[in-house]
């Protein structure tokens, strides 16, 4: 998926790139309303926000379009939060006026305030004013530059001395910029250009390392060696899948950074219940008004702690997508991604020059902890629509009841009313929508409904799958509580490679004998029942000879033999089917169809551990932790990447509730691959109009899982590392070691990523 996730951003991406692929100049760009997209109409623009702008700014990212375009919408940002300077935005929008901005590379907290000692200032003596680094061009008509104590100001350029400077990225200018005048009527206050500056750049970066990953992926399949393309090696393919994770995961950062920033509640000068923000924090949010000297009329509002946490997100993640992703280009190019033959050194450049501007990630990550730990938290909630109202209301209705009746009538009606697993079909579900999903999700939250265990893997492939006479002899009893169940799947020769299973299902009168042995089966000591597949056709190809049975762990020549993890538990067992007697009315499916079955289950399976990747392991949990213990600055900063990941993965889930609210559909269908902007015949990495149904929903759910499990893991060594004692901590880094093996190895999530949303070569 793109930064945008509406019918109408990728119209408007697509839009904006077949604009620059036409070679449109900056007037091109103000003619079409481009440069102009988030400032109110009243102000000459096009009434929209910053996330229609970051939408645009990562197509025109992708081609890397040149020309003053990023420093002068940044500009227009800036004055439109401000009463001052109103007759200069219409200019900006309407390309009359370019503007060059001073880079707030070296900016903590306090930056929010324009403090002009944390900008990128060069070396300066006693005789001589000091001169400032700036994005943009030194003939620029304006030039938003730090004022001290008054925040920004935005000055014509005959109150500066710019003189060009070199810098690594060759299609944009920088220049130096000396202030000599400040009139007050162009003082603008505390604007918050650096977070501005983080998000828009960061939306750049994003287009930049969509192009790096499309562009890699595609000479990767058609680039041989060994005689096979270097796509289908191992090490490329996990390469470029890693880097389409960097991708969408600084994408969700961005994108939720602009809709915090865009979110009229979420301005002026308040916190949070419960939260006191620290003096390094607080600073940002005092400088708020002019000082009594000052002569503009009204205040300029301060950034909400949530809106700082969700703009810190993006500053970590947001720019240096680019680089991770064009240096990782440049690494699948090969020698001639080195040389001046191929674009790649022109896109790497670029994204160190963004990550320059949008500035040092480990600032960002500093200031996300000191909110974080504060206590401050960014509410992760879709936006429903008016015509949700009713919905919510008949839930409610139907929740309050619920909460009113005690537990053993609750847990009944929770079963016979279709609330357990509500999108499943009349009535075993309630035939919910995504959006109805949504609702009973957020109005359930205090009601705890029952948790199935692998039951809620099994269920939806009986209920698809399954006859009649078997939905209404186990379903009913798996939602009361009264059947538990294991999954018989993985064996000693087949983990992620289910299809290798060996078990044999050989037909006898009646049914069929079942033998082989299973193992990693979650509390198998404790099930009645189990899904089970094994092999009823040995000479058909390995996919086309597999039936789905339900094993009654209660039958002769079923042993199971408890595991002791890593941990001391014993979740996992070996179980051993001695020819198991196993009767016709008990496969799913037709026979040899088991495959089928078996993936419909397992799409339940990531489904259900991508919406959580374990108890205890998350950054909120993190920072409620950290926040009680003394912190090393190194700490703190690990601390801030932590949270910065954890926020940005829970933005990714939200994304896909979004999409799939929009589609109407709950997922499951692999996104389209992807193509560089040159290419036509895949879909765009970039603008996420993918060739799949559900436009990159699937991609961006596996994206979500191989993060949490990893983040998960991260989460448990670092808060271990503060409090080695800690029984907790000591318990959950060896626990999650699991994460990245159970439900999907990570090397396996890897080929997924790449095959299915890059369209890179299979393993032969």
């Amino acid at each position: 998926m793109g930064i945008g996730l509406t019918t109408d951003h990728r119209a408007l991406a697509g839009s904006v790139r077949g604009l620059a692929e036409r070679g449109a100049d900056h007037g091109a760009l103000a003619r079409h309303g481009v440069l102009g997209l988030h400032l109110p109409e009243e102000r000459g623009g096009q009434g929209y926000g910053l996330l229609e702008l970051c939408v645009a700014l990562e197509a025109l990212g992708e081609l890397r379009v040149p020309g003053p375009y990023l420093p002068t919408v940044l500009a227009a940002a800036a004055a439109a939060r401000s009463p001052a300077a109103k007759d200069l935005t219409d200019g900006l929008a309407n390309g009359s006026l370019t503007a060059t901005v001073v880079l707030p590379v070296t900016g903590g907290p306090a930056a929010a305030s324009g403090a002009s000692d944390l900008t990128g200032a060069l070396p300066s003596s006693a005789d001589r004013p000091t001169a400032l680094l700036a994005l943009g061009a030194a003939g620029a008509d304006l030039f938003l530059v730090p004022v001290g104590a008054d925040g920004w100001a935005l000055l014509d350029r005959g109150d500066v001395v710019a003189e060009p400077a070199a810098g690594v990225d060759l299609d944009r200018d920088l220049c130096t910029v000396t202030v000599m005048d400040v009139p007050r009527e162009r003082v603008l206050g505390a604007v918050p250009v650096r977070e501005l500056a983080a998000v828009l750049l960061g939306a750049d970066a994003c287009g930049v390392a969509a192009w790096a990953v499309a562009t890699a992926s595609e000479y990767a399949e058609v680039r041989e060696q060994f005689g096979r393309p270097i796509g289908q090696f191992q090490g490329v393919k996990h390469r470029l899948a890693a880097a389409l994770v960097t991708l969408e995961q600084a994408r969700a950062a961005v994108w939720d950074a602009a809709r915090a920033l865009d979110d009229p509640g979420q301005h002026g000068v308040h916190g949070q219940p419960g939260v006191t923000l620290p003096p390094e924090v607080r600073l940002a949010e005092e400088a708020t008004t002019l000082p009594p000297q000052g002569q503009l009329a009204g205040e300029v509002a301060a950034l909400a702690p949530e809106v700082r946490l969700a703009v810190g997100v993006a500053g970590v993640l947001g720019a240096e997508a680019g680089v991770r992703c064009a240096a990782d280009a440049i690494q699948v190019l090969g020698g001639i991604g080195y040389t001046f033959e191929h674009d790649a050194h022109r896109y790497y450049r670029r994204a160190l020059s963004d990550r320059m501007v949008a500035g040092d990630p480990g600032v960002w990550a500093d200031e996300v902890a000191a909110l974080a730990l504060a206590g401050v938290r960014r509410t992760m909630e879709p936006d429903l629509p008016e015509d949700a109202a009713p919905v919510r209301d008949s839930v409610r209705a139907h929740a309050a009841s619920l909460r009113a009746a005690d537990p053993s009538e609750r847990r009944r009606r929770f079963a016979e009313e279709g609330w357990i697993m509500p999108h499943l079909p009349e009535p075993w579900g309630r035939g919910a929508s995504p959006l109805e999903q949504v609702i009973i999700h957020e109005e359930f939250r205090d009601l705890r409904r029952p948790n199935l265990g692998i039951g809620a893997w099994a269920v939806p492939s009986i209920v698809r799958h399954g006859t009649r006479e078997q939905r209404e002899r186990f379903l009913p009893g798996t939602f009361a509580g009264e059947i538990v169940w294991c999954q018989l799947f993985s064996e000693p020769g087949a983990g992620s490679d289910l299809a290798g299973l060996s078990t044999r299902a050989v037909r006898v009168e009646g049914g069929w004998t079942l033998t082989g042995q299973k193992i990693w089966t979650s509390l198998a000591q404790y099930a009645h029942w189990g899904i089970c597949l094994a092999r009823t056709s040995p000479g058909k190809p390995k996919h086309e000879g597999i039936t789905y049975f339900l094993v009654d762990m209660a039958a002769p020549g079923v042993t199971v033999r408890p595991l002791k993890e890593i941990n001391g538990d014993e979740l996992f067992n070996e179980v051993f089917l001695d020819d198991v007697f196993v009767p016709d009315e008990q496969v799913v499916g037709a026979v040899d169809g088991g495959w089928r079955v078996a993936r419909d289950t397992l799409s339940h399976e990531r489904v259900a551990l991508g919406d959580s990747w374990g108890p205890g392991s998350r950054h909120t949990d993190m920072a409620a932790f950290a926040a009680r213990l003394p912190l090393r600055e190194a700490q703190r900063e690990q601390a801030g990447r932590l949270w910065a990941e954890g926020q940005a993965i829970s933005a990714l889930g939200l994304r896909v509730t979004l999409a799939q609210l929009a589609t109407g559909t709950s997922g499951g269908v692999e996104s389209g691959v992807a193509t560089s902007s040159r290419g036509g015949k895949k879909s765009s990495v970039a603008t996420g109009t993918s060739g799949g149904k559900d436009s990159g929903v699937a991609t961006a759910s596996s994206v979500r899982k191989l993060l949490g499990m990893r983040h998960a893991q991260a989460v448990a060594e670092f808060c271990w590392a503060l409090a080695p004692a800690d029984p907790y901590w000591s318990r959950m880094i060896l626990t999650t070691r699991a994460f990245t093996i159970g439900g999907g190895t990570t090397e396996v999530q890897l080929n997924i990523i790449a095959e299915r949303a890059l369209g890179l070569p299979r393993d032969p």
